[in-house]
Protein backbone atom coordinates (compact mmCIF):
# COMPACT_ATOMS: atom_id res chain seq x y z
CA UNK A 1 0.00 0.00 0.00
CA UNK A 2 1.51 3.31 -0.38
CA UNK A 3 2.08 5.84 2.53
CA UNK A 4 -0.12 8.72 2.98
CA UNK A 5 1.04 12.49 4.31
CA UNK A 6 -1.08 14.67 6.16
CA UNK A 7 0.67 18.05 6.45
CA UNK A 8 -0.51 21.63 6.72
CA UNK A 9 -0.35 24.23 4.41
CA UNK A 10 -0.26 27.35 6.37
CA UNK A 11 1.18 28.36 9.95
CA UNK A 12 0.26 25.37 11.56
CA UNK A 13 -3.42 24.61 13.41
CA UNK A 14 -5.17 23.58 10.37
CA UNK A 15 -6.59 20.63 11.57
CA UNK A 16 -4.43 18.00 10.92
CA UNK A 17 -5.06 15.95 14.19
CA UNK A 18 -8.91 15.67 13.16
CA UNK A 19 -7.84 14.67 9.65
CA UNK A 20 -5.66 12.03 10.88
CA UNK A 21 -7.71 10.64 13.57
CA UNK A 22 -10.58 9.82 10.93
CA UNK A 23 -7.98 8.33 8.52
CA UNK A 24 -6.75 6.31 11.24
CA UNK A 25 -9.86 4.26 11.06
CA UNK A 26 -8.60 2.46 8.19
CA UNK A 27 -4.47 2.53 8.43
CA UNK A 28 -2.38 -0.06 10.40
CA UNK A 29 0.46 2.36 11.34
CA UNK A 30 0.59 6.22 12.37
CA UNK A 31 3.72 8.12 12.34
CA UNK A 32 5.29 11.52 13.52
CA UNK A 33 8.34 12.54 11.34
CA UNK A 34 9.35 16.00 13.28
CA UNK A 35 8.77 18.41 15.25
CA UNK A 36 7.81 17.38 19.39
CA UNK A 37 5.68 18.45 21.92
CA UNK A 38 5.94 21.77 20.57
CA UNK A 39 2.46 22.45 19.01
CA UNK A 40 -0.77 20.25 19.28
CA UNK A 41 -3.23 18.29 17.70
CA UNK A 42 -6.98 18.72 19.16
CA UNK A 43 -9.18 15.69 18.71
CA UNK A 44 -12.50 15.22 19.61
CA UNK A 45 -14.09 11.50 19.75
CA UNK A 46 -16.16 8.89 21.83
CA UNK A 47 -13.34 9.38 24.93
CA UNK A 48 -13.82 13.45 25.15
CA UNK A 49 -11.42 16.61 23.54
CA UNK A 50 -7.69 16.02 23.56
CA UNK A 51 -4.59 17.65 22.76
CA UNK A 52 -2.29 15.67 22.07
CA UNK A 53 1.46 17.03 21.78
CA UNK A 54 3.87 14.28 21.20
CA UNK A 55 2.03 10.78 20.88
CA UNK A 56 0.45 10.53 16.67
CA UNK A 57 -2.68 10.66 16.55
CA UNK A 58 -3.44 7.18 15.69
CA UNK A 59 -3.45 6.30 19.72
CA UNK A 60 -7.14 6.33 20.05
CA UNK A 61 -7.43 2.87 17.92
CA UNK A 62 -6.03 -0.15 19.69
CA UNK A 63 -5.28 -1.90 16.85
CA UNK A 64 -2.73 1.12 15.18
CA UNK A 65 0.67 0.77 15.78
CA UNK A 66 1.59 4.76 16.65
CA UNK A 67 5.56 5.66 15.76
CA UNK A 68 7.68 8.27 16.56
CA UNK A 69 10.47 8.74 14.08
CA UNK A 70 14.21 9.43 14.11
CA UNK A 71 12.84 13.10 13.18
CA UNK A 72 11.17 13.56 16.15
CA UNK A 73 12.27 15.59 18.95
CA UNK A 74 11.79 13.40 21.70
CA UNK A 75 10.49 14.75 25.47
CA UNK A 76 10.20 11.87 28.01
CA UNK A 77 8.43 12.92 30.48
CA UNK A 78 5.75 15.02 28.32
CA UNK A 79 5.45 11.45 26.06
CA UNK A 80 4.88 9.23 29.33
CA UNK A 81 2.50 12.08 30.55
CA UNK A 82 0.35 12.15 27.74
CA UNK A 83 0.49 8.20 27.65
CA UNK A 84 -1.20 8.37 31.61
CA UNK A 85 -3.58 10.93 30.98
CA UNK A 86 -4.92 9.14 27.94
CA UNK A 87 -5.43 5.82 29.96
CA UNK A 88 -6.84 7.81 32.76
CA UNK A 89 -9.48 9.48 30.70
CA UNK A 90 -10.47 5.58 29.89
CA UNK A 91 -8.93 5.74 26.44
CA UNK A 92 -7.14 1.98 25.70
CA UNK A 93 -3.48 1.88 26.03
CA UNK A 94 -1.98 2.50 22.85
CA UNK A 95 0.35 0.49 21.02
CA UNK A 96 3.39 2.97 20.81
CA UNK A 97 6.65 2.39 19.06
CA UNK A 98 9.77 5.01 19.47
CA UNK A 99 12.75 5.24 17.45
CA UNK A 100 16.14 4.28 18.48
CA UNK A 101 17.43 6.81 16.36
CA UNK A 102 15.03 9.74 17.40
CA UNK A 103 17.23 12.26 20.04
CA UNK A 104 16.22 13.65 23.37
CA UNK A 105 14.75 16.75 24.63
CA UNK A 106 17.60 17.07 27.37
CA UNK A 107 16.73 19.62 30.27
CA UNK A 108 18.55 22.27 29.44
CA UNK A 109 17.27 22.61 25.71
CA UNK A 110 14.15 23.70 27.71
CA UNK A 111 15.97 26.10 30.15
CA UNK A 112 18.57 27.33 27.03
CA UNK A 113 14.82 28.17 25.39
CA UNK A 114 13.75 29.84 28.45
CA UNK A 115 16.93 31.82 29.17
CA UNK A 116 17.14 32.76 25.33
CA UNK A 117 13.87 33.81 24.57
CA UNK A 118 14.37 36.02 28.31
CA UNK A 119 17.14 37.68 26.81
CA UNK A 120 15.73 38.67 23.54
CA UNK A 121 12.96 40.24 25.51
CA UNK A 122 10.52 42.57 22.86
CA UNK A 123 12.75 40.81 20.14
CA UNK A 124 12.30 37.52 21.03
CA UNK A 125 10.41 34.43 18.37
CA UNK A 126 7.74 33.17 20.30
CA UNK A 127 9.22 30.58 21.12
CA UNK A 128 6.53 27.64 23.38
CA UNK A 129 9.53 27.38 25.51
CA UNK A 130 9.60 23.44 25.20
CA UNK A 131 13.37 23.32 23.71
CA UNK A 132 13.13 22.51 20.19
CA UNK A 133 15.02 25.10 18.81
CA UNK A 134 18.17 24.46 20.97
CA UNK A 135 17.41 20.60 20.44
CA UNK A 136 17.41 20.91 16.83
CA UNK A 137 20.93 23.00 16.98
CA UNK A 138 22.27 20.10 19.17
CA UNK A 139 21.21 17.55 16.59
CA UNK A 140 22.99 19.44 13.72
CA UNK A 141 25.71 20.57 15.64
CA UNK A 142 26.39 16.78 16.44
CA UNK A 143 26.02 16.96 20.34
CA UNK A 144 22.43 15.69 20.76
CA UNK A 145 22.11 12.64 22.52
CA UNK A 146 19.88 9.44 20.32
CA UNK A 147 17.11 7.50 22.50
CA UNK A 148 20.06 4.26 21.81
CA UNK A 149 22.68 6.30 23.89
CA UNK A 150 20.29 5.86 27.14
CA UNK A 151 21.72 2.31 27.46
CA UNK A 152 25.21 2.95 27.29
CA UNK A 153 25.94 5.28 30.22
CA UNK A 154 29.63 4.98 29.09
CA UNK A 155 28.68 6.72 25.54
CA UNK A 156 26.33 8.87 27.30
CA UNK A 157 28.41 10.49 29.94
CA UNK A 158 31.41 10.92 27.39
CA UNK A 159 28.38 13.03 24.88
CA UNK A 160 26.26 14.87 27.41
CA UNK A 161 30.39 16.14 28.74
CA UNK A 162 31.20 17.49 25.11
CA UNK A 163 28.33 19.67 25.46
CA UNK A 164 28.48 20.86 28.67
CA UNK A 165 31.91 22.00 27.96
CA UNK A 166 30.94 25.21 25.80
CA UNK A 167 26.94 25.30 27.42
CA UNK A 168 28.55 26.29 31.04
CA UNK A 169 30.21 28.84 29.94
CA UNK A 170 27.16 30.13 28.34
CA UNK A 171 24.90 29.61 31.25
CA UNK A 172 27.40 31.38 33.45
CA UNK A 173 28.75 34.47 31.23
CA UNK A 174 25.82 35.55 28.58
CA UNK A 175 22.49 33.78 30.91
CA UNK A 176 24.30 34.45 34.35
CA UNK A 177 22.61 31.31 35.55
CA UNK A 178 23.58 28.47 37.73
CA UNK A 179 26.08 25.78 35.93
CA UNK A 180 24.47 22.61 34.92
CA UNK A 181 25.44 19.57 36.77
CA UNK A 182 26.45 16.56 34.78
CA UNK A 183 24.97 14.00 37.52
CA UNK A 184 22.07 14.96 37.96
CA UNK A 185 21.74 14.89 34.19
CA UNK A 186 22.87 11.57 33.84
CA UNK A 187 20.61 10.24 36.35
CA UNK A 188 17.84 11.34 34.93
CA UNK A 189 18.21 10.19 31.76
CA UNK A 190 19.20 6.56 32.76
CA UNK A 191 15.88 6.47 34.30
CA UNK A 192 14.35 7.99 31.50
CA UNK A 193 15.79 5.26 29.79
CA UNK A 194 14.08 2.42 31.91
CA UNK A 195 10.88 4.11 31.75
CA UNK A 196 10.34 3.71 28.02
CA UNK A 197 12.64 0.93 27.23
CA UNK A 198 9.47 -1.26 26.38
CA UNK A 199 8.52 1.29 23.64
CA UNK A 200 12.23 1.50 21.92
CA UNK A 201 12.86 -0.08 18.96
CA UNK A 202 14.02 0.15 15.37
CA UNK A 203 11.17 1.64 13.64
CA UNK A 204 12.88 1.92 10.29
CA UNK A 205 13.09 -1.77 9.75
CA UNK A 206 9.13 -1.68 11.42
CA UNK A 207 7.82 0.59 8.77
CA UNK A 208 9.88 -1.05 6.10
CA UNK A 209 8.60 -4.65 6.62
CA UNK A 210 4.83 -2.97 6.97
CA UNK A 211 5.39 -1.37 3.47
CA UNK A 212 6.38 -4.97 2.46
CA UNK A 213 3.72 -6.69 3.87
CA UNK A 214 0.76 -4.20 1.98
CA UNK A 215 -0.15 -2.22 5.22
CA UNK A 216 -1.43 1.37 5.60
CA UNK A 217 1.16 4.34 7.32
CA UNK A 218 -0.30 7.49 7.44
CA UNK A 219 2.53 10.24 7.92
CA UNK A 220 1.37 13.22 10.42
CA UNK A 221 2.83 16.65 10.21
CA UNK A 222 3.46 19.40 12.98
CA UNK A 223 2.82 22.62 12.11
CA UNK A 224 2.63 23.75 8.20
CA UNK A 225 4.68 24.43 5.20
CA UNK A 226 4.91 28.70 6.11
CA UNK A 227 6.98 27.63 9.13
CA UNK A 228 9.29 25.22 7.37
CA UNK A 229 13.10 26.47 7.51
CA UNK A 230 13.45 26.82 4.04
CA UNK A 231 10.49 27.27 2.47
CA UNK A 232 8.55 29.40 4.99
CA UNK A 233 8.41 32.45 6.66
CA UNK A 234 12.24 33.01 7.86
CA UNK A 235 12.81 33.82 10.66
CA UNK A 236 9.76 32.84 12.12
CA UNK A 237 10.10 29.16 11.05
CA UNK A 238 9.89 26.01 13.13
CA UNK A 239 13.22 23.99 13.51
CA UNK A 240 12.61 20.77 11.54
CA UNK A 241 10.44 20.86 8.27
CA UNK A 242 6.71 20.07 8.34
CA UNK A 243 7.09 19.18 4.46
CA UNK A 244 5.74 16.01 3.02
CA UNK A 245 9.06 15.85 1.62
CA UNK A 246 10.99 15.24 4.57
CA UNK A 247 8.51 12.59 5.90
CA UNK A 248 10.69 10.49 3.91
CA UNK A 249 13.67 10.83 6.25
CA UNK A 250 11.84 11.71 9.32
CA UNK A 251 9.54 8.69 9.12
CA UNK A 252 12.25 6.19 7.69
CA UNK A 253 10.28 5.42 4.33
CA UNK A 254 11.68 5.16 0.91
CA UNK A 255 10.30 8.80 -0.47
CA UNK A 256 8.92 6.92 -3.51
CA UNK A 257 6.55 5.12 -1.30
CA UNK A 258 4.55 8.56 -0.19
CA UNK A 259 2.06 8.54 -3.32
CA UNK A 260 -0.71 10.76 -1.55
CA UNK A 261 -0.18 13.60 0.03
CA UNK A 262 -3.22 15.44 1.91
CA UNK A 263 -2.42 18.58 2.50
CA UNK A 264 -4.94 20.25 5.19
CA UNK A 265 -5.99 24.04 5.49
CA UNK A 266 -8.65 26.04 7.29
CA UNK A 267 -11.51 27.62 5.45
CA UNK A 268 -10.41 30.36 7.44
CA UNK A 269 -6.52 31.34 8.32
CA UNK A 270 -4.96 31.43 11.92
CA UNK A 271 -1.78 31.13 13.30
CA UNK A 272 0.14 30.66 16.63
CA UNK A 273 3.27 32.55 17.32
CA UNK A 274 5.07 36.00 15.17
CA UNK A 275 5.94 36.59 11.51
CA UNK A 276 3.98 38.03 8.83
CA UNK A 277 0.09 36.92 8.47
CA UNK A 278 -1.10 39.45 5.34
CA UNK A 279 -5.19 38.71 6.72
CA UNK A 280 -5.03 38.82 10.23
CA UNK A 281 -7.94 40.62 11.63
CA UNK A 282 -7.74 42.80 14.58
CA UNK A 283 -10.30 43.72 16.66
CA UNK A 284 -13.97 42.84 17.24
CA UNK A 285 -14.42 40.94 13.44
CA UNK A 286 -10.97 39.19 14.28
CA UNK A 287 -12.26 38.56 18.28
CA UNK A 288 -15.55 37.34 17.01
CA UNK A 289 -14.02 34.86 14.13
CA UNK A 290 -11.30 33.91 17.09
CA UNK A 291 -14.53 32.72 19.69
CA UNK A 292 -16.64 31.06 16.80
CA UNK A 293 -13.38 29.29 15.38
CA UNK A 294 -11.31 25.93 15.97
CA UNK A 295 -13.39 23.42 18.55
CA UNK A 296 -14.19 25.58 21.23
CA UNK A 297 -12.56 29.13 19.80
CA UNK A 298 -8.87 29.50 18.38
CA UNK A 299 -6.04 29.22 21.54
CA UNK A 300 -3.31 27.03 20.92
CA UNK A 301 -3.54 23.20 22.22
CA UNK A 302 -0.15 23.52 23.52
CA UNK A 303 0.04 27.00 25.34
CA UNK A 304 -3.54 28.02 25.17
CA UNK A 305 -2.70 31.60 23.34
CA UNK A 306 -5.20 33.08 21.73
CA UNK A 307 -4.42 32.53 17.79
CA UNK A 308 -3.83 35.47 15.08
CA UNK A 309 -6.92 34.78 12.86
CA UNK A 310 -7.94 36.35 8.65
CA UNK A 311 -9.49 35.43 6.55
CA UNK A 312 -8.39 32.70 4.21
CA UNK A 313 -5.77 33.19 1.91
CA UNK A 314 -5.27 31.83 -1.26
CA UNK A 315 -1.72 33.01 -2.06
CA UNK A 316 0.09 31.58 0.88
CA UNK A 317 -1.94 28.51 0.87
CA UNK A 318 -1.82 27.96 -2.98
CA UNK A 319 2.29 27.96 -2.05
CA UNK A 320 1.82 25.95 0.47
CA UNK A 321 0.01 23.51 -1.00
CA UNK A 322 2.92 23.50 -4.07
CA UNK A 323 6.14 23.05 -1.77
CA UNK A 324 4.06 20.20 -0.04
CA UNK A 325 3.44 18.38 -3.49
CA UNK A 326 -0.04 18.15 -2.47
CA UNK A 327 -2.21 15.63 -4.05
CA UNK A 328 -5.65 17.17 -2.64
CA UNK A 329 -6.38 18.90 0.25
CA UNK A 330 -8.67 18.74 3.51
CA UNK A 331 -10.81 21.87 4.35
CA UNK A 332 -11.41 22.40 7.55
CA UNK A 333 -14.02 24.25 9.84
CA UNK A 334 -15.88 25.28 7.43
CA UNK A 335 -18.82 25.06 9.83
CA UNK A 336 -17.30 28.22 11.55
CA UNK A 337 -18.11 30.72 8.93
CA UNK A 338 -21.47 30.20 9.30
CA UNK A 339 -22.54 33.36 11.15
CA UNK A 340 -20.94 36.09 8.25
CA UNK A 341 -23.20 37.57 5.40
CA UNK A 342 -20.02 38.14 3.26
CA UNK A 343 -17.18 36.20 3.55
CA UNK A 344 -13.45 37.84 2.15
CA UNK A 345 -10.97 35.72 0.08
CA UNK A 346 -7.57 37.00 -0.16
CA UNK A 347 -6.80 36.31 -3.92
CA UNK A 348 -3.19 38.66 -4.21
CA UNK A 349 -1.29 40.95 -2.63
CA UNK A 350 -0.32 44.00 -2.49
CA UNK A 351 3.15 45.11 -2.60
CA UNK A 352 5.01 48.52 -3.10
CA UNK A 353 2.07 49.37 -5.61
CA UNK A 354 2.25 46.29 -7.62
CA UNK A 355 -0.34 43.14 -7.42
CA UNK A 356 1.20 39.86 -6.91
CA UNK A 357 -0.05 36.64 -7.36
CA UNK A 358 2.97 34.56 -6.22
CA UNK A 359 3.74 34.00 -2.57
CA UNK A 360 6.70 36.45 -2.12
CA UNK A 361 10.05 36.04 -0.34
CA UNK A 362 10.14 37.07 3.48
CA UNK A 363 11.50 40.21 2.85
CA UNK A 364 8.77 41.53 0.33
CA UNK A 365 6.22 39.70 2.53
CA UNK A 366 6.62 42.15 5.18
CA UNK A 367 4.89 44.88 3.65
CA UNK A 368 2.26 43.32 1.44
CA UNK A 369 -1.10 43.53 1.88
CA UNK A 370 -4.01 41.56 1.20
CA UNK A 371 -6.06 41.97 -2.07
CA UNK A 372 -9.80 40.61 -1.47
CA UNK A 373 -12.69 39.12 -3.69
CA UNK A 374 -15.52 38.89 -1.19
CA UNK A 375 -18.62 36.01 -1.94
CA UNK A 376 -21.94 35.65 0.11
CA UNK A 377 -22.18 33.89 3.46
CA UNK A 378 -24.65 31.02 3.98
CA UNK A 379 -26.23 32.30 7.53
CA UNK A 380 -27.08 28.35 7.99
CA UNK A 381 -25.25 25.68 10.57
CA UNK A 382 -24.15 23.31 8.75
CA UNK A 383 -22.62 20.73 11.17
CA UNK A 384 -25.23 18.18 9.99
CA UNK A 385 -23.71 17.75 6.45
CA UNK A 386 -23.02 14.45 5.47
CA UNK A 387 -22.80 14.91 1.55
CA UNK A 388 -21.37 18.06 -0.38
CA UNK A 389 -24.78 18.45 -2.04
CA UNK A 390 -26.00 18.85 1.74
CA UNK A 391 -24.42 22.16 1.97
CA UNK A 392 -26.21 25.42 1.25
CA UNK A 393 -25.58 26.70 -2.73
CA UNK A 394 -23.42 29.85 -1.04
CA UNK A 395 -21.13 27.04 1.00
CA UNK A 396 -20.14 24.58 -2.62
CA UNK A 397 -19.41 27.95 -3.73
CA UNK A 398 -16.85 29.17 -1.49
CA UNK A 399 -15.57 25.48 -1.02
CA UNK A 400 -15.33 25.25 -5.00
CA UNK A 401 -13.91 29.21 -5.21
CA UNK A 402 -11.05 27.98 -2.74
CA UNK A 403 -10.59 24.65 -5.43
CA UNK A 404 -10.23 27.44 -7.97
CA UNK A 405 -7.78 29.56 -6.20
CA UNK A 406 -5.06 26.97 -5.47
CA UNK A 407 -5.03 24.34 -7.53
CA UNK A 408 -5.66 21.43 -5.76
CA UNK A 409 -9.07 19.22 -5.24
CA UNK A 410 -10.92 19.88 -2.15
CA UNK A 411 -11.26 16.13 -1.33
CA UNK A 412 -12.27 16.41 2.81
CA UNK A 413 -14.77 19.33 3.99
CA UNK A 414 -14.64 19.08 7.91
CA UNK A 415 -17.91 20.52 9.08
CA UNK A 416 -17.63 20.03 13.06
CA UNK A 417 -15.64 18.70 15.58
CA UNK A 418 -17.01 15.46 15.89
CA UNK A 419 -14.81 13.09 14.32
CA UNK A 420 -17.81 12.04 11.79
CA UNK A 421 -18.66 15.46 10.85
CA UNK A 422 -16.54 14.98 7.57
CA UNK A 423 -17.40 15.50 3.96
CA UNK A 424 -15.54 13.15 1.39
CA UNK A 425 -16.32 14.81 -2.14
Amino acid sequence: MPVTAIVGTNWGDEGKGKTTDYLAARADLVVRFQGGNNAGHTIINEYGKFALHLVPSGVFYPDVVNVLGPGVAVNIAAFLGELEQLVQRGVPEPVVRISERAQVVLPYHILFDEYEEERLGSQQFGSTKMGIAPFYADKYMKVGVQVADLYHEKRLRARIESALAVKNVLVEHLYRKPRLDIDEIIAGLLEDGRRVDRFVCDTTSLLHSALAEGKEILLEGQLGALRDPDHGIYPYPTSSSPLAGFGAIGAGVPPYAITRIIAVTKAYSSCVGAGPFVTELIGPEGDELRLRGGDEGEFGATTGRPRRVGWFDAVATRYGCRVQGATEVALTVLDALGYLDEIPICVAYEINGKTVSEFPNPAELEGALPVFEVLSGWREDISGARHFDDLPANAKVYVLRIEELIGVPVKFVSVGSDRQAMIVR
